[in-house]
């Protein structure tokens, strides 16, 4: 059978764009290819289930009228489908007078990004919202949330089939080649022929995109694990909503923050180390070959030489309980060691350029053969439906 349409990855991405063409063209032939035996195995189903409300990201940018978008398409696709979720809001708290001035920037940039009832926050209001919160100046976002996304992106994946696309599992792409218009996907069960090839594939966006074009591709995707802590389920009323630090300004993560899960309970971090493979969820994961390609990338050893003292805090960090506890204990100083239980960790598919740039905004390249997601780190899953919009439409320009 030839396709429309076959889509890679079975992330909540993948999933969402997938969704989109099948609602703006019924009748497309369309195929998703997943390698795992169910949808969001990686990037999807081990985030830390927070709905971003679009303070953070540049006015203009993908990531903001992503955001916004989709956090606004979500939270209607919720309701419709009763997906549960709860609009908790968040501070943003800064503990440092240094860290004024990039407070008073996120303030900016979520305003006119267009939300509203931002607030300022003195010491007494922060303590009326979380008691046991340390700081000398906040924000009050009323509209971040959290949400479980793998029940998300399962309604996702149950909508496509109703609408007759076709979901493949435990289907691993090795190859794309091209003649007289027609892609041929190769698997390790088959190929399959298709007019357009949508690459969702995450942490190997890079490697499927470099399989749809001969010229080398201008960036590679540098895996970053973050883990995480949970609190003792006696010590979760030190949290009653979300508490962000201020961020670094010169990295793509948000820093060490607390979270309540929509399941119950309070997740603590993410840190972000280099992880030695693609998928390496845990230390002891490793890859020669995939790490190999890491420190010999250009971009990266950039990246390294510019900010090695943060990432050699960042992984002792990730070796000493102690030290994630001081940076948590920035936050609420009550916090101890004892109060923590190691949690899950995530791996941040983080593109990065040959120049040294992490790439701080959404990336989709676009070849004769296919279209490439290839940077949708966070906040990706807020924004799925937006991205499968703006995606969708390319693809239906094609077909």
């Amino acid at each position: 059978m030839r396709y429309d349409v076959v889509v890679i990855g079975g992330g909540i991405v993948g999933l969402a764009t997938a969704l989109q063409i099948l609602e703006k063209k019924p009748g497309t032939r369309l195929l998703l290819i997943e390698k795992e035996e169910g949808t969001a195995k990686h990037q999807t189903g081990h985030n830390s289930g927070v709905i971003h409300s679009g303070l953070y990201y540049k006015p203009g940018s993908l990531k903001a009228r992503n955001c916004i978008d989709g956090y606004n398409m979500l939270l209607d696709f919720c309701r419709k489908e009763e997906i549960e979720h709860d609009l908790c809001g968040k501070i943003v708290v800064a503990t440092q007078k240094e860290q004024l001035p990039i407070l008073e920037t996120l303030y900016q940039r979520g305003s006119e990004n267009g939300l509203k009832n931002l607030e300022y926050l003195s010491v007494e209001q922060m303590k009326e919202i979380e008691p046991h919160v340390a700081g000398i100046k906040g924000i009050k976002v009323p509209q971040t949330g959290i949400i479980d996304y793998k029940a998300v992106a399962a309604k996702y994946a149950e909508k496509i089939e109703k609408a007759d696309g076709r979901i493949n599992y435990n289907e691993k792409v090795y190859s794309i080649s091209e003649y007289g218009g027609v892609s041929t996907v190769v698997t390790n069960r088959g190929s399959h022929d298709t007019s357009l090839v949508i690459n969702c594939a995450g942490l190997y966006s890079d490697k499927v995109a470099q399989m749809s074009q001969q010229e080398k591709i201008n960036l590679q995707i540098v895996p970053f694990r973050g883990e995480y802590y949970e609190i003792k389920p006696e010590k979760k009323h030190l949290v009653k909503h979300l508490i962000y630090p201020v961020p670094d300004p010169n990295f793509p993560f948000l820093g060490v923050h607390f979270t309540r899960m929509i399941g119950g309970g309070v997740e603590a971090g993410p840190n972000a180390v280099l992880a030695f493979k693609r998928e390496g969820y845990k230390k002891t994961d490793f890859n020669f070959q995939e790490l190999k390609e890491t420190l010999l990338f250009p971009g990266f050893r950039k990246v390294a030489a510019k900010y090695w003292k943060t990432g050699l805090g960042e992984y002792y960090r990730s070796f000493s309980k102690a030290a994630f506890t001081k940076a948590l204990q920035e936050l609420i100083p009550e916090i101890t060691s004892d109060d923590l239980i190691p949690g899950g960790a995530g791996v941040r598919a983080q593109a990065c350029d040959v120049s040294g740039g992490l790439l701080d905004d959404f990336s989709i390249i676009e070849n004769a053969q296919a279209i490439n997601v290839c940077n949708a780190p966070s906040p990706a899953a807020t924004s799925s439906l937006a991205i499968g919009n703006t995606v969708s439409e390319l693809a239906l320009k094609r077909l």
